[in-house]
């Protein structure tokens, strides 16, 4: 398993461009369904623990922020076209709604993810302390 270290911006960056591949993916396999939806919804249950594991000590605060922003950006391909930018909206409000259980779930994933791993370099660093 790699055990890469990303940037705050680099954890944006990975889970916007996964969550949006994956939107477009769903909408060309499955189209526009609340079949799509939901696959789309468990499969962000991964990508926000891999932004809780894979961001650094210094950016762990920035894992809970970004995925809800990659899970807005990647449902725009799964929102159902419009005849204009106000029934746009309106779709990507409705899909935005309606997956809210999804979001919530994978932001609290994130994290709790973050949060084991704060709690980990804490310990580590007051045994460290201990034994000097």
């Amino acid at each position: 398993m790699p055990n890469p270290r990303l940037t705050g911006l680099g954890t944006g960056l990975f889970a916007v461009l996964v969550m949006v591949t994956l939107g477009w993916l769903e909408r060309l396999l499955l189209g526009a369904s609340p079949t799509a939806q939901t696959a789309y919804g468990v499969l962000f249950l991964p990508v926000c623990v891999l932004c809780g594991l894979w961001v650094r000590r210094a950016d762990l605060v920035a894992a809970p922020v970004v995925v809800p922003i990659a899970f807005a950006v990647g449902v725009l391909p799964l929102a159902k076209d419009g005849d204009g930018p106000g029934a746009r909206l309106m779709a990507l409000a409705t899909a935005l709604a309606t997956q809210v259980g999804w979001l919530y779930g994978g932001t609290l994933l994130a994290a709790l993810t973050v949060l084991v791993r704060r709690v980990v370099l804490v310990a580590r660093r007051r045994r460290a302390t201990a034994r000097r």
